[in-house]
């Protein structure tokens, strides 16, 4: 999917379905759907950086906002490790969502490592999300070799 330019409401919901179109649960896809059965993020361990994404439904406006803005730095996302799983199901009520508790849109950044390092309930650019992940050691690493 290439950049799309949002002008209306209707155009980021398109863009959201789209993207949630395309999610799955298959190794290396940027997008997928967080899997309601998944304990835990283990089998993501040393070889991504989980960014979750809880909300009330897929077409509440901030998950959108910040799916579009996702998509478009999918090319810096990737080369980052990063994968956002999104969870847009409450009544489905995940081990993962249990254990965070959200309430309502909220963002998590895992490092790959497996540690908690980032939660936001708001909309978070990805410059912002980029930075925090490139003053990791790891990253530091990452981007010398």
């Amino acid at each position: 999917m290439g950049r799309i330019l949002m002008k209306t409401k209707l155009g980021v919901a398109i863009a959201a379905g789209a993207i949630a179109a395309t999610q799955s649960g298959a190794q290396g896809e940027l997008f997928r759907a967080l899997p309601h059965d998944m304990r835990d993020l283990g089998e993501l361990r040393w070889q991504y950086r989980p960014v979750l994404l809880f909300a009330p439904s897929s077409d509440d406006p901030t998950y959108m906002r910040q799916m579009a803005l996702f998509d478009a730095a999918r090319a810096a996302l990737a080369e980052r490790d990063i994968v956002v799983l999104s969870d847009t199901e409450p009544k489905a009520a995940s081990y993962l969502r249990q254990g965070f508790q959200p309430g309502g849109f909220r963002l998590v950044l895992v490092g790959k490592d497996g540690g908690v390092k980032l939660e936001q309930t708001e909309v978070l650019p990805p410059d912002a999300l980029f930075a925090v992940i490139d003053r990791m050691p790891m990253r530091q690493r990452e981007m010398t070799d």
